[in-house]
């Protein structure tokens, strides 16, 4: 299978009392699900800051005021609809002030609204554990790069 690479940004989402928000895929292709947090391609002419805050209001409506200017860049390999996609993106940190804000889906394209099963806020020591694949594999540890502050970052210590 040939790689493609396509530039891409996400945002890791913490509520205020540091559950993620995850998206639930599901696979058009193989019908695979996957959990993932908001984001997607970047954009002619687009800076990686600007496609994450877009991306963010397209996929949750939450407010794209709330993504940082801060990110750390992840190596991604991952399968879509038939194709591999290898490369960096870009993550980003957006943090909001109430617990779960609620989601509205205003802006996903017919074909990303039939991908897209469901949304969740997850406590951070539950990602590991989740059913389903989350994407990237090694979410906590960009969570830990992103804030490392976190309560997250205290789970290997005595």
């Amino acid at each position: 299978m040939t790689s493609t690479h396509r530039p891409a940004a996400r945002v890791v989402c913490l509520d205020a009392a540091h559950r993620v928000l995850l998206l639930r895929w599901r696979d058009p292709f193989d019908g695979a699900w996957v959990w993932e947090p908001p984001g997607g391609g970047i954009e002619p002419g687009e800076t990686p800051l600007t496609a994450a805050r877009r991306e963010l209001v397209e996929e949750t409506g939450l407010d794209p005021a709330a993504v940082l200017d801060r990110s750390v860049l992840v190596d991604r390999d991952v399968r879509w609809n038939g194709k591999r996609y290898v490369g960096t993106e870009h993550f980003f940190i957006a943090r909001f002030a109430v617990e779960q804000p609620p989601l509205a889906r205003t802006g996903l394209l017919p074909y990303e609204l039939a991908a897209l099963d469901t949304h969740a806020w997850f406590a951070w020591q539950e990602l590991d554990s989740l059913p389903d694949p989350v994407e990237p594999p090694r979410l906590l540890s960009v969570l830990g790069t992103l804030v490392p502050d976190g309560p997250w970052c205290d789970r290997d210590r005595p």
